[in-house]
């Protein structure tokens, strides 16, 4: 390594939040409680937010620096030399259409009259499969999720790919699991509500019906770790099979307007609930269906429609389901909606307010060091033969990165907004992007497009452009600093970048190669020695009991790729920070605020993932979500770490302590 890639700065920025620490607790015992103990006791969930920690602080902020951009686009959007600025006017008319809640709010239910009415007018199956499909172009659930992604097995073409759908619930598991009984019960009360809120009769019995055909939908769904499974999920189909499988999918591609060219070939993630679909179909009654579909309408519309349906919605999705305590206002329910429709027009605007030159370019000497960590780690397992290496180490060669924004943007131009519809805004919006996802078939895999906005706190890794992409508004701190120290960087964004480039190794991620083919490219002894060590981690997992839900296990299994990613994204970013100390000449960095540079590395770390939820959220996410709760992701991986204990010289009998033998090193 160069020392042009060194990150050592001489600010003398805060790196730790000192205050945000209790005292009380040891580092040795608790990492987790030791560096934010302070601030988990006295921080408070929002009462329209689930949980609220580090990131969601950051996504606070970015919220409020959007709704800046958009006021101002409302307020001018004239350009320089007076011609009308068509990205901000597109902004403004979204925004102010949302805004607009007399409007909205004498309009009741009018705004989906029609389509209520055209629903009940199907006369057969076939018909309302047809008028589905035209729903799903305009944004409605249906039956089966359906877009655009690269093809597994030939990751240089776009193929049209279909997932499961149609439940109104989290998972297939409210369906089948005693312990959601009660929950299922409240929620089919809930949508004879909704379907009352339509002016529909008979609402009660209608709702029975729909969750009686949701049963019947979940019981052909996948589970969350088999959906994880990528080989299992590649299932290409040509148009002839995909229609013999499943003759009913016809009416629903032709009411979609997905014309032949862009279904010659498909991918199936779950060819199994596609058969089973049909089934389903074919045995319900017309009747059960429309009340199906009618709820769909209303879900999907219901967030834009009057504030009956605004209140109805929120009091299951989000009181029942994740315990929040208050409706999100208005302004910030006004973003999400614009942000969803021109993502890409507001970022422009975000990154040249919010992103210097600066922290690109320290962004991009983090990823250079966490890749050639990397490859010094890869070189050095003792786990892996010389062969699978040589491959791993092609594979790494081959990563590209993406910092900040997109070199090319999304063009808008064809997207036709008006200044007080909300509900033709929502669903020209969805058109948009439908079209735009059929349009990925035709062009092929784009290089360049982004996959989150610059204003979006996150990152992500796609294992079939085998790319890691760090947006704008997750590169400030905690996570990030341009004048902050090296090893608070290390300790955070570091790992997140190492934990991106982990994904292209996790379970998952390591069945592709480097072009991003699904391709066996490991020997059979390392893959077993591979599954051996991820073996390990998945009973460590298994193990954890979140405190907010005392009675739920994470799910080793579900959460093993992220993990996995957490794991060697510290351990990675540990080894890039240790040859960033050489590539200056250093063996240790200095002393600051009380900590020597290993320590603040793993309060940076630490500090990343404070976080509160409540019960219901985290009962919510345990069940869904392939991310461990924050404690278990900032303690379970510093304890398989000999460089945390070294840290804090950590001993047998403390609650950090893992027995040597028991720590796991994959990466």
């Amino acid at each position: 390594m160069s020392t042009d890639s060194s990150i050592a700065t001489n600010s003398a920025e805060p790196t730790a939040e000192v205050n945000h620490r209790d005292n009380n607790v040891r580092a040795q015992d608790d990492l987790y409680r030791h560096a934010n103990g302070a601030w988990l006791s006295t921080a408070q969930i929002p009462a329209d937010q689930g949980s609220y920690g580090s990131f969601m602080a950051l996504r606070d902020d970015s919220e409020a620096a959007v709704k800046a951009i958009i006021e101002e686009a409302q307020a001018n959007s004239m350009a320089d030399d007076g011609s009308v600025d068509e990205r901000k006017k597109r902004i403004a008319n979204l925004y102010s259409s949302f805004m607009d809640e007399e409007r909205i709010e004498a309009n009741g239910v009018e705004p989906i009259r029609e389509d209520l009415a055209a629903i009940y007018a199907t006369e057969s199956i076939t018909e309302l499969i047809k008028l589905s499909g035209s729903f799903y172009r305009r944004g409605v659930s249906g039956f089966i999720q359906a877009g655009a992604s690269s093809d597994a097995g030939s990751p240089e073409r776009n193929l049209l790919t279909l997932m499961q759908g149609g439940l109104g619930l989290p998972d297939e598991s409210y369906y089948r699991e005693e312990q959601f009984a009660e929950l299922l019960r409240e929620y089919q009360e809930h949508l004879g509500r909704l379907l009352a809120l339509g002016e529909l009769t008979d609402t009660e019995a209608a709702a029975a019906d729909v969750v009686a055909l949701e049963t019947l939908l979940a019981s052909h769904h996948w589970d969350r770790v088999k959906c994880r499974d990528a080989q299992a999920r590649y299932n290409l189909l040509t148009a002839e099979g995909l229609l013999e499988d499943i003759p009913s999918l016809a009416s629903w591609l032709d009411g979609a307007g997905i014309e032949p060219k862009y279904f010659a070939e498909v991918d199936v993630w779950q060819p199994s609930y596609l058969k089973g679909l049909e089934d389903v179909l074919n045995a319900q009654p017309l009747a059960a269906w429309q009340h199906w579909l009618a709820v769909q309408l209303i879900r999907s519309n219901a967030p834009y429609l009057s504030s009956a349906f605004v209140n109805e919605n929120f009091s299951f999705y989000s009181a029942k389901l994740s315990g929040v305590q208050a409706l999100r206002e208005r302004w910030k329910r006004g973003v999400a909606f614009t942000e969803g429709a021109v993502g890409e027009d507001i970022g422009q605007l975000y990154v040249a307010a919010h992103f210097p030159q600066r922290s690109k370019d320290l962004m991009e000497a983090l990823v250079t060091n966490l890749i050639d960590a990397y490859r010094l780690s890869i070189g050095e397992l003792t786990w892996m033969s010389p062969e699978t290496k040589s491959k791993a180490l092609e594979k790494l060669s081959m990563f590209r990165s993406k910092i900040g924004y997109p070199n090319e943007w999304i063009d808008y131009s064809s997207l036709s907004t008006v200044d007080g519809n909300v509900i033709t805004n929502i669903a020209a919006a969805n058109e948009f992007e439908f079209l735009r996802e059929l349009k990925k078939i035709e062009d092929g895999v784009d290089r360049e497009l982004w996959f989150m906005y610059p204003q979006t706190v996150n990152a992500y890794y796609h294992p079939l452009l085998n790319e890691i992409a760090f947006p704008a508004a997750i590169l400030r701190t905690p996570f990030f600093g341009a004048d902050r120290d090296a090893a608070s960087n290390y300790g955070a964004i570091g790992a997140v970048i190492g934990h991106e480039i982990g994904h292209g190794f996790d379970d998952q991620g390591s069945q592709f190669d480097g072009t991003g083919e699904l391709k066996n490219w490991w020997t059979d002894e390392d893959r077993e020695a591979f599954e051996s060590l991820t073996g390990k981690l998945v009973e460590q997992y298994d193990a954890l009991v979140p405190s907010e839900a005392p009675d739920h296990h994470v799910n080793g299994k579900l959460t093993l790729g992220e993990n996995i990613g957490d794991l060697g994204g510290l351990s990675i970013a540990y080894t890039a920070y240790k040859l960033d100390l050489a590539a200056r000449g250093l063996d240790s960095d200095d002393v600051i605020d009380g900590l020597n540079g290993d320590q603040r590395f793993f309060y940076a770390w630490a500090e990343a993932w404070r976080t509160l939820t409540r019960q219901e959220t985290m009962i919510t996410r345990i069940t869904t979500d392939p991310h461990s709760p924050g404690e278990f992701r900032c303690n379970q991986v510093p304890k398989n770490m000999d460089a945390f204990h070294e840290a804090f010289g950590t001993k047998p009998g403390d609650g950090m302590w893992l027995d040597p033998e028991d720590r796991v090193r994959i990466w």
